[in-house]
This record gives structure tokens, sequence and C-alpha cells, in this order.
């Protein structure tokens, strides 16, 4: 190898350049983001379900009905809509490629270490865009909700950033369980999370011991994060932020540890 390309590949004491990790960093989310995209058993699913149940109860069951339902109903289901590509996106992929050894041939090549979970993440915050993208045109155009820039553009980052606690989670699935249970495991987490965090039903509305309960769900610190995005709420968002923030941390160190002691 010539000068010139040491230069390029290596530092003086064998290190990647700092060019060579920036250009391993995009290139595996690159690859990452268009493996997901390219694949429609994952995204129709991710964009299906939060539209439908909103077109349903936000919008045909609400027709003619309070403005507020509506804008109620677009934060509920934003929230269960970016949950989705954080724990399957993570989840079941995680657990498909420990199963057929890529996850082992991934950690083995010269790249960062950290760019794998990172090519992840910005799938799942991309996804997560678009789930809420397609909720708010929905709600504008058919359920003729006012919404202004900054609340669209508060909600959007509010769910690309709330999409990393279950990230955490469903990595932290992903290298518990084998691929084909991933999916089965990731649904009994997914679907009674939802419910018991007031997304389908408001919280007030379910039994005193559930309400009890729900600020146990990181879901449950997510919606009013959601609502207040919307105008619809007046919370504290700091300590919603640090309990999401700590699931995001305390699931991603129990994965690391999981992976170091399993593979």
């Amino acid at each position: 190898m010539d000068a010139d390309h040491t230069i390029i590949w290596s530092t003086g004491d064998g290190r990647m350049s700092w060019r060579c990790e920036l250009g391993a960093y995009v290139a595996e989310a690159r690859s990452e983001c268009l493996r997901y995209f390219r694949a429609p058993g994952f995204m129709l699913p991710v964009m299906l379900f939060p539209t439908m149940f909103y077109l349903l109860f936000g919008i045909v069951m609400n027709h003619g009905g309070n403005a507020d339902t509506a804008r109620y109903l677009l934060a509920s289901y934003g929230v269960f809509g970016v949950m989705s590509p954080g724990l399957f996106g993570f989840g079941v992929s995680i657990a498909a490629e420990r199963d057929n050894g890529l996850l082992m041939l991934k950690r083995a090549l010269p790249m960062p270490a950290g760019a794998y979970l990172l090519g992840k993440m910005l799938m799942a915050m991309l996804a997560a865009a678009g789930v809420v993208a397609g909720l708010l045109v929905m709600a504008v155009g058919l359920a003729h909700v006012s919404i202004s820039v900054a609340q669209a553009g508060l909600l959007l980052l509010t769910g690309m950033l709330g999409v990393l606690p279950f990230c955490a989670m469903g990595m932290f699935v992903g290298v518990l369980v084998k691929g084909q249970g991933a999916p089965g495991v990731l649904n009994l987490i997914y679907l009674p999370m939802s419910f018991l965090s007031g997304l389908w039903i408001p919280l007030p509305m379910l039994p005193t011991v559930l309400q009890k309960i729900a600020p146990l769900w990181p879901s449950a610190h997510l919606q009013p994060l959601a609502l207040a995005a919307l105008g619809l709420a007046r919370v504290a968002v700091w300590p919603h932020v640090l309990v999401l923030a700590g699931y995001t941390i305390a699931f991603c160190l129990l994965a690391a540890r999981r992976l170091r002691r399993v593979g």
C-alpha cells in the first residue's frame, strides 16, 4: 500500500483515519435505511397500522365531532406508530442477524463498533418520521385539524427522538430470543404496552389499578410529550425526557452485557 492510501485508511498508530471512520458510519447508515425501506414486509405494517387506526377512529368515527378529539388521537396514534420501527426494526433484525451469523461478521469487520447500531437507529428515526408525517397529512387534509408549522415540527421531533427507548428495548429482546420467536415476543410487549399506556383508551377511562402502573411504560411518558407538542397539555417536559433517556440507557446496557456474554 502506498503512502497516500496509508493516510486515507489509517493514522500513524494503526487506527482508522477520521475520514475512513466517518465513511463507515455513512455507508452503514445508508445500507440499513435502503435495506428496510426496500422491504415491504417491514415498512407496510409500520405505516399502515397507525394510519388505518387514525382513519377509522380519528376521522370516520369522529366525523363532525370535536376537533380536539382528532388532535388527541393524532398524538396517541403517533406514539403508537413510532414504537413499531424501534421495537421491530431492532428486535426482529438483530435476532435474525444473530441466528444467521451476520451480527458476528459485522463485529469482526474493521469498522467502528457503533456504526451498526447507529445505522439501525437512523433507520428507525426516519421510519418514525414517515409515520408521523403520514398522520399529520391525514389530520390536516381529512380531519381538518388546525396545526401550526411549529406544532407539526415539534411532533415530528418528538417522534424521531421518542423512538430511541423502543430501539433499546427492541435491541434487548433481539439479543435474548431467536429470530423466529422475536416477532411474537415483541407483539406481546407492543400491543399490551400500547393499551396500558392509554394510547387506545384515555387513561382516566381505564381501571384505577391500570392508571397507577401506567408510568412504568415508556410510551406513557412519550404520549404527554406528543400532546404537549400539539398544545393539548401543559406538562413538565424534563421529567418525561429523563425517564425516557433512563429507559434507553438501561436497555442498551443490558443488551451490551448480554452480547458480551453470549454474542
